[in-house]
């Protein structure tokens, strides 16, 4: 009973409308809000910040921490919009970032509000993202070679991702991984626990970048 009471009683609007401003990408100041397993009924918390480097005005670095519970639940998310899509000559998005050695997940929709929740009916598109702990990494992710995921689980489907209707970006840990299997207790963890994922930089690559 206390996980639906928990689950009728997660706002989801509240989360979008404190949205938090941070990163710059396509020109534009990112707003990013955070979407956890509350909406499921579960107890996880994501707290989610900005950071800026001393002296600076500009929002450097997007902070994703917060704690996960795996009873009842088991997953923390932020998102961000992109109103207009990717460019349509998008191969892949660079991430540069710092992690605590968990592996997350960088996820692409088209949006709509059931995209990410427990009764989505269009696909998300998912990629697993290693970390090192305290490590600084830069990882290239090709749209071609994304995984479709319903369900929280790898999906069949002769779909593919159209970059102009990329409508949101988000980041996930969760229990599973893209193709739904189980995250390693190594790369997730175990029962209630802090994580950690700092994200610096986020950047189109052109499908001329790659062909070179």
């Amino acid at each position: 009973m206390g996980q639906v009471i928990r689950a009728a009683r997660y706002d989801r609007a509240a989360n979008e409308s404190n949205a938090v401003s941070s990163l710059t990408f396509l020109g534009r100041a990112m707003k990013w809000h955070r979407l956890d397993d509350g909406v499921m009924g579960g107890q996880s918390e994501t707290i989610l910040s900005e950071a800026h480097e001393q002296g600076s005005t500009s929002s450097d670095e997007l902070h994703f921490t917060g704690q996960i519970n795996t009873q009842g639940g088991g997953f923390c998310s932020i998102r961000s919009p992109i109103e207009e899509g990717l460019p349509s000559n998008t191969s892949a998005i660079r991430v540069r970032y710092v992690g605590d050695g968990k592996t997350y997940k960088v996820l692409f929709s088209d949006g709509s509000p059931s995209a990410f929740g427990p009764s989505r009916r269009s696909p998300s598109w998912q990629y697993d993202l290693p970390t090192k702990e305290g490590v600084e990494e830069t990882t290239t992710i090709r749209l071609d070679l994304l995984t479709p995921s319903l369900q929280g689980g790898a999906v069949e489907t002769d779909m593919k991702l159209d970059p102009t209707k990329v409508q949101q970006i988000g980041f996930m840990l969760s229990l599973k991984l893209s193709s739904g299997a189980s995250n390693p207790v190594e790369t997730f963890g175990c029962g209630i626990f802090p994580f950690s994922l700092k994200v610096r930089s986020i950047e189109i690559v052109s499908a001329d970048e790659i062909a070179r």
